[in-house]
């Protein structure tokens, strides 16, 4: 009993070390005037009551708060959370701290807020709807990325017709980043609601660029009148937020020429390989992932990458892959190719290293990136292997050598001639002999089950096949496919199915027809000479 009460405490310690409050908000810089939302998350079904809100005094004006239950499901278990929703306003400038704070026996992590003084021009707008522009940056390379912010205020409440005017330009590509925010702000003693939506342009050509205002359209909810029907109409409003302008700078003079312009925040190569390079053999698949991610660029600013071209080395690409992250702070590029890489001989390969040049534009300075150079080392592969014959040693004959090996070769030979000719001779008088079923696979039943495969378009079956098919040949396939171009064309197709995602779309008709039209192995006239023999019932 004392056993199961012990183990029963140690789950219910384990249950509550695991469980946790974590805290969040929506920004972490703004105007002191200007609210923020702070959500409290936790996933213990035991805790019951609200946080403990006391550490907030001084420094935040509480405005609200409500409390959220979910429940989900996580691999066939339930899970509760809890979620705790508070409206904040800072209550002071510069770097503020929300501190920890706690609800039952789980304490938060503190946050770091950026608090900025309210502007003069944001306290002299006592319009009721107005809107606000602003650029990251006054001036911004050709082709790099610029963030536009439009804040719309009110201070009445709008209907849900409210609509804005998309942003259009022709020297500038136009990408909207997430969707609107909405929070408050305090001017001049006036709350107002503010709408904050993002832009990431890309200006296409140097010099002066303006960015065009955008149009705001709404019905603001009019006062209450006396008359019953007074409350369901609203005025109509319209305004217009300003241009700006912007100064759009060319590609730098030190920026080598022939290269790619790439202005970007940060930019990285990473590689990847499946499997292991150092368990690399001949006529195994090597699969290559090169990782390309760009900030402030879009996937399709991205070069392409230079693809291996190594002797011994044949190389199948993938389409690549272009993916586009989105977020507050702007556009990442990301662009990842994948190349399958096949040793045709063992030995040691050099993979030459990969460079970028980029331009920095947070630090305005040109700088590079690369994947260094790597050794891959290819050892044999047993499965791919066939048993060699090795040709007769025959010894070196001198002048000096006596007489008596020529006479007793020669009395042999006319010995075994004699006895050849009575087994000849006896043989012709013994009825025909019946020939044996070959037991395992013949030659025929092989090449049939190879145009089976080729026209079933199989590649994995295929492969498998003429691998059984070559073992019956005298020659090895790879002696065939030297040759004869058009085998050796249809086996890099084959393999091109076999280590790339185009398996699915591979015709066998090339292979099976180069099999067929495949010349014989050319012999020397001695050897077909030594290999005649007479007939066995002759006429």
């Amino acid at each position: 009993m004392r056993l199961l009460t012990l183990v029963f405490l140690m789950l219910l310690g384990m249950q509550a070390n695991a469980a946790s409050l974590t805290a969040s908000v929506d920004r972490t810089q703004l105007s002191l005037n200007e609210t923020l939302e702070l959500t409290l998350e936790t996933d213990d079904a035991t805790i019951f009551g609200k946080p403990n809100l006391q550490p907030l005094d001084g420094l935040f004006k509480v405005f609200g708060s409500r409390q959220l239950n979910q429940l989900s499901s996580v691999n066939g278990q339930a899970r509760s959370i809890t979620q705790w929703l508070i409206t904040l306003q800072p209550q002071q400038t510069g770097y503020v701290v929300i501190p920890p704070l706690q609800i039952g026996g789980l304490s938060s992590k503190p946050i770091t807020l950026h608090v900025r003084e309210t502007s003069a021009d944001e306290g002299n707008r006592l319009s009721p709807i107005f809107i606000d522009a602003s650029l990251d940056r006054d001036s911004v390379y050709v082709q790099a990325q610029v963030v536009l912010t439009l804040r719309i205020y009110h201070s009445v409440s709008l209907y849900d017709d409210s609509t804005l005017s998309p942003l259009q330009m022709s020297d500038a590509l136009v990408e909207r980043l997430d969707e609107p925010r909405t929070y408050e702000k305090d001017i001049n003693g006036i709350r107002h609601g503010v709408i904050e939506i993002r832009y990431a342009l890309f200006p296409q050509k140097s010099g002066a660029l303006t960015i065009p205002s955008q149009l705001f359209s709404a019905t603001a909810v009019a006062p209450a009148t006396g008359d019953r029907f007074g409350s369901r109409f609203g005025r109509s409003t319209q305004v217009k937020s300003p241009s700006i302008p912007l100064q759009v700078k060319p590609k730098p003079a030190e920026y080598p020429a022939n290269t790619p312009w790439l202005p970007a925040t940060n930019l990285t190569l990473v590689e990847a390989w499946s499997p292991e390079p150092q368990e690399a053999r001949i006529g195994e698949a090597l699969t290559r992932s090169v990782l390309l991610k760009a900030e402030g660029l879009t996937s399709a600013q991205l070069p392409p990458l230079q693809s291996t071209q190594v002797p011994g080395l044949r190389g199948y690409p993938d389409q690549p892959s272009l993916r586009n992250e989105v977020a507050a702070h702007g556009v990442s590029g990301s662009r990842e190719q994948r190349e399958a890489l096949v040793a045709t001989k063992p030995g040691d390969f050099q993979l030459p290293a990969i460079e970028l040049v980029w331009w920095n534009t947070a630090e305005d300075r040109l700088e590079r990136s690369s994947l260094p150079a790597r050794s891959l080392q290819v050892a044999e592969n047993p499965d791919l292997q066939q048993p060699t014959i090795e040709a007769p040693a025959y010894p070196m004959q001198t002048e000096t050598e006596r007489l008596w090996p020529w006479q007793l070769s020669t009395l042999l030979l006319a010995l075994t001639t004699l006895l050849g000719f009575g087994l000849w001779l006896h043989a012709r008088s013994q009825p025909a002999i019946i020939r044996t079923v070959q037991v395992g696979p013949t030659p025929r039943s092989l090449l049939d089950d190879l145009k089976r495969a080729c026209q079933a378009n199989a590649p994995l079956a295929t492969r498998h096949a003429i691998d059984a098919w070559a073992r019956q040949q005298p020659e090895t396939l790879a002696e065939m496919a030297a040759r004869f171009v058009p085998l050796s064309d249809a086996l890099d197709g084959l393999n091109g199915a076999l280590y790339s995602e185009a398996g699915q779309r591979w015709q066998g008709d090339a292979l099976w027809q180069a099999i067929q039209n495949l010349p014989p192995a050319q012999t020397s006239s001695t050897e077909q000479e030594a290999g005649s023999l007479p007939p066995l019932y002759p006429r």
